[in-house]
């Protein structure tokens, strides 16, 4: 492709608000009506507007969201980032501009993002990460609540629908902490997507990130592809496994997924979910394809938490994870390159 993707990533990107962001997409779109065009979408339950753009003249196209689960800022971030300085930049991004059409939605979340400010704020401060991050259980979780669970979902699903089908879909996720990178690819795609897989390895490899690898046996409809890579999230699975337990109170709370959603809009698109996250666990982990490292955090973290509310000290705690906070930088440069790699698969380059 002409443009590198992670060229539009800032010298040095901060986290930036929802409101914050708006003028400068609305006015990107503003300068180049041509190919962008700035959307209202509507309110937030607590009244936020929500907005999303469309960028781009091309016949294939491309659906980009993020922010469903607010505490992971890297995702909303990468798509600000598409817009703003996509356009900044639109005489290197035409190529790109005439052969895609992006439909974008760089914060479907804006209410659980302000809930998160205050560590957003303090970022790197893991600790205060680990103090101020709200994470929005099932029944509030945006990810699994298409098309109608909340007045966000409608919003995007409308905003969705009127533009779709589409040939690429990508959720841009994170993780709190994790051994690595993680990128999830919807079934239908799995055999066709071995070129990206090695290069999304690669472009990981080559930040000094290594995978995620996480083999779940098909849990909640998370099916291991190879080291690094699983299968899509799917609400008609989680439903699934919570019956299974016996637990349907907590299956209903399931709606079915952003890439459910889209998939449901006709074609044949290729979901993409990026795994990213905050903090890297680093040393020697991972057993049988099971991160054992980050694992064995999880299970630390309560107490982590209960210490930290009550002014109690958790370095002891911590230090065997020998946990680093991933830069910003080089996070959305992953996250760019999942993206890129994503539309090589969708829309491959005639032979010459």
């Amino acid at each position: 492709m002409p443009l590198s993707l992670a060229s539009l990533v800032d010298d040095a990107p901060t986290l930036r608000t929802h409101r914050a962001v708006r003028s400068p997409i609305e006015t990107a779109c503003a300068q180049h009506p041509d190919v962008a065009t700035f959307h209202e979408l509507g309110p937030s339950e607590d009244g936020t507007a929500l907005y999303g753009a469309v960028m781009g003249t091309g016949p294939i196209t491309v659906s980009l969201i993020a922010g469903n689960h607010a505490d992971e800022p890297v995702g909303p971030e990468t798509l600000r980032s598409l817009l703003v300085n996509g356009l900044a930049q639109r005489n290197e991004m035409e190529p790109l501009l005439r052969r895609f059409q992006f439909v974008v939605v760089p914060h479907t979340n804006p209410d659980g993002e302000a809930r998160n400010r205050a560590w957003m704020e303090a970022w790197p401060d893991l600790e205060a990460y680990l103090r101020e991050a709200v994470r929005e259980p099932p029944g509030r979780d945006m990810e699994y609540g298409f098309p109608d669970m909340r007045p966000e979902n409608t919003h995007v699903s409308a905003f969705l629908r009127e533009h779709g089908p589409f040939d690429l879909h990508a959720s841009l996720h994170g993780m709190s902490a994790g051994e690595g990178v993680m990128l999830l690819i919807n079934r239908p795609w799995t055999f066709r997507t071995q070129a990206l897989r090695d290069d999304f390895a690669a472009a990981a490899a080559a930040e000094g990130l290594p995978l995620h690898d996480h083999n779940r046996k098909g849990e909640k409809g998370f099916f291991w592809i190879e080291p690094g890579f699983q299968t899509t999230p799917r609400g008609d699975a989680m439903r699934t496994y919570f019956r299974a337990q016996g637990d349907s109170a907590m299956a209903d709370r399931f709606h079915d997924s952003s890439m459910e959603f889209v998939a449901s809009l006709g074609g044949d698109p290729l979901s993409l979910v990026t795994e990213v996250p905050l903090f890297l666990i680093s040393g020697e982990g991972g057993d049988g394809h099971r991160p054992t490292r980050y694992l064995e955090l999880r299970k630390r973290l309560p107490d982590v938490k209960a210490r930290l509310d009550r002014g109690e000290d958790v370095d002891e705690v911590l230090a065997p994870f020998d946990i680093h906070p991933v830069p910003l930088d080089t996070a959305m440069h992953i996250q760019f390159r999942a993206l890129e790699l994503g539309l090589r698969a969708v829309a491959p380059k005639p032979a010459s």
